[in-house]
C-alpha cells in the first residue's frame, strides 16, 4: 500500500501576526484614553439616576413647541435629501464603469470619497459661516454630505446590473447615453428609489445632530434644555424624537418594500 500524500498545513503566519497588530491598536487606543476606570462602576447607578429624571414624569408643557421643532428637523432631512439625490444620480452614474470616461470615473470618485470622510457636522460648521445659524444651514449640510455616499450606492448599483440588456442596446447600434436610458435606468431606478428613501431615514436621524451646533430643528431645542438641565422637558423631546423617527422609519421601509417587491408581492404576503 502507498502512502497518501497528506497537504501540508496551510500557514497562518500572517492571521496571526494581524490579529496581533489588531489587538496592540486596541490595547494602545485604550492606553491613552483619560479614563477613570473607578468611575465605571458607577455608569449604571448614574444612568438610572438621570433616567428618573428625565422620564419621571416628563414635562408635555413644551409639546406643542417641539412638535413644530421636530416638523423643522423632518422638513431639512426631507429637503437635504431631494438635494443629494437630485445631485448624485447624474453624478454616481458618470462614475460608473462603462459609461463614464476613465478620467471622469476617477475623478468623481476622488471626490465622493473625500465627502465621505468629512462628518455631517463638520460641513454644517463651515456652511455655519456663510449660511448663519438657521434650518437652512442643516439642509445643505445633509445634501452635501449625503451626496458622497449616495453617489457610491448609484454606481455600484449600475455595475451590479444585468448586462444582457445593455449588451442588446450596444448590439442595435445605441449609442453610451442610449443604454444608460433604455438599458441601465429600468434595472437600477427600483434600487435608485429605495436608496432615496433610505438616505431620508439617515437624514432623520442626524438632523438631530446638526440643530446641536446651531443648525435649528428639534437638535437645538434638545441641547438648550439640556444645558440648563431641564431633565423632565429633556425626557419629552427624547419621546418626541424616537416616536416620530420611529413612525418614519417604519412607513419609509414599508414603501420600499413596495417599490423592490412590486405590489404583487404585497397582495400575495396578505393573501397567505
Amino acid at each position: 500500500m502507498t502512502a497518501l500524500n497528506v497537504p501540508a498545513r496551510p500557514s497562518r503566519l500572517w492571521q496571526t501576526v494581524a490579529a496581533v497588530l489588531v489587538g496592540l491598536v486596541i490595547l494602545i487606543a485604550a492606553a491613552g484614553l483619560p479614563i477613570s476606570w473607578s468611575d465605571i462602576p458607577k455608569i449604571p447607578e448614574n444612568v438610572a439616576k438621570y433616567l428618573g429624571l428625565m422620564f419621571g414624569p416628563p414635562n408635555w408643557e413644551k409639546l406643542p413647541r417641539a412638535l413644530m421643532e421636530m416638523w423643522r428637523s423632518i422638513s431639512m432631512a426631507w429637503l437635504g435629501a431631494i438635494m443629494c439625490v437630485v445631485i448624485s444620480i447624474p453624478l454616481g452614474i458618470l462614475a460608473a464603469r462603462g459609461v463614464g470616461p476613465a478620467w471622469l470615473r476617477l475623478s468623481l470618485r476622488g471626490v465622493f470619497a473625500v465627502i465621505r470622510a468629512v462628518p455631517e457636522v463638520i460641513i454644517a460648521l463651515i456652511l455655519l459661516t456663510v449660511t448663519g445659524l438657521t434650518p437652512f444651514t442643516g439642509m445643505l449640510a445633509l445634501g452635501i454630505a449625503g451626496i458622497g455616499t449616495q453617489a457610491k450606492w448609484v454606481y455600484e448599483a449600475i455595475e451590479s446590473a444585468e448586462e444582457g440588456a445593455s449588451e442588446a442596446v450596444r448590439a442595435a447600434g445605441g449609442t453610451t447615453a442610449e443604454v444608460t436610458r433604455w438599458a441601465l435606468w429600468p434595472a437600477v431606478s427600483p434600487a435608485l428609489m429605495s436608496f432615496a428613501l433610505y438616505r431620508f431615514e439617515i437624514n432623520i436621524r442626524t438632523s438631530a445632530i446638526l440643530g446641536m451646533v446651531g443648525a435649528g430643528g428639534i437638535g437645538s431645542m434638545l441641547t438648550n434644555y439640556t444645558q440648563f438641565r431641564e431633565w423632565d422637558t429633556v425626557g419629552m423631546l427624547l419621546i418626541v424624537i424616537v416616536v416620530v423617527t420611529m413612525t418614519i422609519d417604519a412607513i419609509s421601509g414599508a414603501v420600499r418594500r413596495r417599490i423592490m417587491e412590486g405590489a404583487r408581492s404585497s397582495e400575495l404576503a396578505r393573501s397567505v
